[in-house]
């Protein structure tokens, strides 16, 4: 493309800093000088994403499909992409929701061989997608994030970089950064006198020795979530093992989510049929009436997390029953678990075989709080010492914290500094004092019901929205208004007084010091799809290039003229003599649906407004 010359240059109808300067029949004698790019191509922005997990791919898949002049790099520490299901290869590691609804919506899997798909085939999709859209050629491997830094004069986020191959530090910077880490990145190891005695195998269920033998084993797991619900009955079918799980926490066990789906389908277990996944394959549109069920039924369920409602009450009532059910040969440990407060208050998971494992005879269940840990045994408050050969650490993440690399925003202000109390935030994905970051799965973004990553699909449509903006509006720092982070909070607060996570419960959604809940969106899902859908850009504030060229030390800041992002008055497709009625190509006329009646008499609409 060649740039069109001469450009004119055009006498504003706005004076200089806000006052009138030389106005000569109401016009100002200011000149500027219009941008030379088409509307359409906007200034080069220098984007970097942290992490290549869900997330991290969907960033690397969207950005270059929807943005033009953007540079794009994804910074990954592991060998392999996929973030937690790449580092998480504990025995019997799965996802704990169908399948079926976790997935890419535009990249349907028909080939999930579990309603509760294995941590390796959720790993082998995720780099499968990676690559077939390109996504890959943005991801650089082996490169661990040791530091971010915003440089306020330049308007640009300094990223210190390791290659862990090569040992080489690596110094980058961008316009924009994107924290794709995730929530379950961080191991919290438990604080237990004498842990880094023990002279057997010890492993965090995030950090799990492959190589290890398990058989014939005396292995002591400590935890009762998610990863040791899916640890212990696997362990305890191996040869050989005794298990010694020690339960701090009550929790809820619960049935199959969506179990009602399945039985319809006539699913015998959890393991989908051969002739089923054919049928997924051959038969698209029978696959996605599938999909649509499950994305229902998901967020059908919203109501069980609030207090008081009728679905709570039912779920409490068949919960309780099918652990009851399901212990029948162990009520003392039916008791033990049995919670006081709602389903919901802590994650739930319905836990294949855990309650049944419990009851084993190479099983022991323990609720004595830990005391210690010495060369060979876990010691227990009861005085008994419980001996292994090998420690297994199901003991979670640390959530809703900042990395565990310095993140130094503007004016030198830290994020542990600015999180030491709370992890505070603006819709889950920006902060005051943090210019041009978006955070994708940061504090108060997982979810109760529905789609986690539909969750993650808004978020990053939102990051590209952001981005154009910036991109666009020729903005060099954008930056939440503290107020409305305030007003958030405070939404937050109120918005969880009225559910079951605001009961007396020990959960990652919780910060321990104080009872908040900051893991967890305040909605449904489809609350927060809706929430993103149009940005409220008048929550934050800016400073335009031409600003930040103009102020320094004595000298006053120059108003930047906030039109110039119309640029030089033409298209980039203008320019080239192509795409001159793109508008009317195929499948980009918006046709409207006129409204019919239908049997019950009321008017057919859509069920999202623009």
């Amino acid at each position: 493309m060649s740039a069109i010359p001469n450009l004119p240059e055009l006498t504003p109808l706005a004076s200089t800093n806000g006052v009138d300067a030389n106005l000569t029949n109401g016009v100002a004698s200011r000149t500027i000088k219009l941008h030379d790019h088409p509307i359409d191509n906007s200034r080069p922005l220098k984007v970097i994403v942290i992490g290549a997990g869900y997330s991290g791919i969907y960033m690397g898949i969207r950005i270059p499909e929807r943005l033009r002049n953007v540079d794009l790099v994804i910074y990954e520490k592991n060998a392999g992409v996929g973030g937690t299901w790449y580092e998480n290869r504990y025995l019997g590691c799965a996802c704990d929701v169908p399948s079926h609804s976790y997935q890419f919506s535009f990249e349907p899997n028909p080939n999930w061989s579990s309603l509760y798909a294995p941590a390796p085939e959720i790993q082998a999709y995720l780099e499968a997608v990676a690559k077939k859209y390109s996504a890959d050629r943005f991801i650089k491997l082996s490169h661990q994030i040791t530091e971010c830094r915003w440089d306020d004069a330049a308007a640009k986020w300094h990223v210190t970089v390791k290659n862990l191959v090569t040992g080489e530090i690596v110094h980058d910077s961008s316009d924009i950064l994107i924290s794709a880490r995730g929530n379950l990145n961080d191991p919290a190891w438990p604080n237990i006198d004498g842990l880094d005695t023990f002279k057997g195998e010890v492993m965090h269920s995030a950090s799990w020795n492959q190589s290890y033998d398990w058989e014939n084993k005396r292995v002591g797991v400590i935890g009762s979530g998610s990863s040791s619900i899916q640890i212990v009955p696997n362990l305890q079918r191996l040869p050989g093992t005794h298990i010694s799980t020690f339960v701090r926490s009550k929790t809820w066990i619960s049935p199959s989510f969506g179990q009602d789906l399945w039985d319809k389908h006539g699913f015998k277990g959890f393991s989908i049929p051969k002739d089923l996944q054919q049928r997924f394959i051959d038969d698209p549109e029978y696959y996605q009436q599938f999909r649509l069920a499950v994305e229902a039924d998901g967020n059908s369920v919203h109501g069980v997390t609030m207090k008081g409602t009728e679905m709570q009450t039912g779920a409490k009532e068949v919960f309780a029953a099918n652990m009851k059910k399901r212990l029948e040969s162990a009520p003392h440990i039916y008791e033990a678990l049995l919670p006081s407060f709602s389903p919901g208050c802590r994650r739930l998971t319905p836990g294949p075989g855990y309650l049944e494992a419990l009851t084993q005879p190479n099983v022991a269940f323990i609720t004595s709080p830990i005391t210690r840990v010495s060369e060979n045994a876990i010691h227990t408050a009861d005085g008994v010492a419980h001996e292994i050969d090998a420690l297994v650490c199901a003991t979670g993440f640390r959530t809703s914290t900042a990395p565990p690399f310095p993140v130094i925003g503007a004016s030198n202000l830290t994020l542990a500094d600015k999180w030491s109390k709370r992890a505070t935030n603006y819709m889950s994905h920006s902060f005051s004092g943090f210019p041009n970051l978006v955070t994708m799965l940061g504090p108060n973004s997982a979810i109760g019901s529905g789609s986690l990553t539909m969750m993650i699909e808004t978020v990053g449509d939102y990051a590209i929205k952001v981005i154009r903006k910036i991109q666009k509006d020729n903005i060099a720092k954008m930056e939440v208004k503290r107020e409305r982070e305030e007003d958030f909070t405070e939404y937050v607060d109120a918005y969880f007084k009225g559910t079951v996570f605001d009961e007396e419960c020990r959960s990652w959604y919780k910060n321990q010091a104080t009872g908040d809940i900051t893991g967890l969106w305040p909605g449904s899902c489809l609350a927060c799809i809706e929430a993103m859908r149009s940005p409220r850009w008048e929550d934050y504030d800016y400073v335009y290039v031409d600003e930040l060229e103009g102020a320094g030390e004595g000298t006053a800041k120059k108003r930047a003229n906030r039109m110039l992002w119309l640029g030089n008055g033409w298209t980039q497709g203008g320019l080239e003599g192509r795409d001159l009625a793109w508008y009317l190509y195929d499948g980009y006329v918006d046709r409207p649906v006129a409204p019919f009646p239908e049997e019950t008499g009321k008017w057919k609409v859509r069920p999202f407004s623009y």
